[in-house]
Parts: structure tokens; sequence; C-alpha cells
């Protein structure tokens, strides 16, 4: 590790329990000064200014960041697509749904265009599982992702390639589609499976049934299941 590394400070941002959580077991043990910000109201101009950082790194970062911050500091987010494909909301989501088992996530550096900007290095992520499980697997990629920024401080380069945008999700999108496919269901209340996220669900005779902690096996699915009235929901 260079003695440069050793002697910076860096931030790292991230809105999610999980994100906390791996900044607590490894990342703040990496060399140099780190500080975590849990908020966008944490995530201030005055602040940055007095601490001066290296790098700002995003761990799952759904709000816009101000253009002077970016401007003042190098700002990496982690998108979980292989960029250009699937710029934009949801990526998640939005890969499971098209089918993919797998993707790479693009450690980038934040611009004033969404998911716009130049490239450090991408590494592999495997798409299985809960997406609270697939969130927490990505988490601690980026982890390692940060580490090797902060060791060899790269140049990031352009992207190249055709653009493929994914458009966010909205909360009423969370309503379970009609399908013949229990593997297509399965992937559905997967995919929506994580705190902070509307879960999939189904409106029936004035109640919601909403699925979580699902799985596939022997043929059948098995789900947890919360129900309410549905004049109870916001």
């Amino acid at each position: 590790m260079s003695e440069s590394a050793n002697n910076q400070v860096y931030v790292v941002a991230g809105r999610q329990p999980w994100n906390r959580r791996v900044f607590d077991e490894t990342i703040r043990r990496y060399p140099g000064e780190w500080h975590f910000v849990g908020t966008p109201e944490e995530m201030t101009l005055e602040l940055m200014h007095r601490l001066r950082p290296r790098y700002i790194f995003f761990l799952h970062w759904s709000n816009i960041v101000p253009q002077e911050l970016l401007e003042a500091f190098e700002s990496v987010c982690f998108h979980m697509t292989d960029v250009p494909f699937g710029r934009g909301g949801s990526p998640l989501q939005n890969l499971i749904a098209r089918g993919h088992r797998s993707t790479r996530i693009t450690a980038l550096r934040m611009t004033s265009e969404l998911d716009a900007g130049p490239v450090y290095f991408k590494e592999d992520l495997c798409l299985a599982g809960s997406a609270e499980e697939i969130y927490i697997r990505a988490t601690q990629v980026s982890a390692g992702m940060i580490l090797r920024i902060i060791r060899d401080n790269p140049q990031p380069t352009p992207q190249s390639g055709a653009v493929v945008a994914f458009k966010r999700r909205k909360p009423s999108d969370s309503e379970i589609p009609e399908t013949t496919s229990l593997q297509e269901l399965y992937d559905f209340v997967r995919m929506l499976d994580a705190d902070g996220y509307p879960r999939a669900f189904i409106s029936h005779r004035g109640y919601r049934y909403e699925f979580g902690r699902v799985a596939l096996k022997d043929g059948r699915i098995v789900a947890d299941v919360t129900i309410t009235r549905l004049e109870e929901q916001p």
C-alpha cells in the first residue's frame, strides 16, 4: 500500500444498513482516515470542504448529488451493470426482469449525466438470491473495488458502446403480473425482497398481500406473506 493512501481522507456514503455494516466491518480498516455519511442531509459541500477527501465513494445512493460537489471532489459510484448497458434506475430489478443471472459492477466517476462518467474498472457479480442478499454481495464487491482504487489511483476511461437506458421502477410496478411460469414469479418476488423497497404484492377483495423470503423448490414457491387492508395502505 502506498504511503499516500495512508495519509489520505476518504468518505463513504450509503443509505442502507448493509452499507454501514460493510463500512464498519471492512472499509474503515483500510489505510487512511475514513468517514461515513448515511443521509443526503449530511452530504453537504460544507462538510466535504472541511474533510477534503481524496475520494467520495457512493454505495447504493439514489439521491442526486449536487454538481458543485462532483466538480470539487472525485466522486465514485458503483453501478450494477456493465455500462453503457443499463444506465439509469432500478438496475437490479431491470436485470432480473430481463432474465440476467449475472452482471458486472462498474466503478465509475460521477458526472452531471447519470451513470455516464468514465470507468475505473468492473467486477463480476452473481444475481442469485433475494434482492437484499444481492445488495449485500454487491457492497462487499464494491468494498474490494474501493481498496483497489485507493491503492492504485487508476485513471478512468470513457465509456464505449451502445447506450441502453433502464427506467426507474415505481411502487405500482411491484404488483405481481400475470404469468404461467413459476421461475418468472419467483424472480419477480425475489428481486423486490429488500428493506426500503416495495415488496411484490397482489390485491384481492379489499386486502393487499405482500410477499418476501421466497424460495423455489420441488416445483413450488414458498414465501412469507404480510396481509393488510387496502384502506390502510398509504
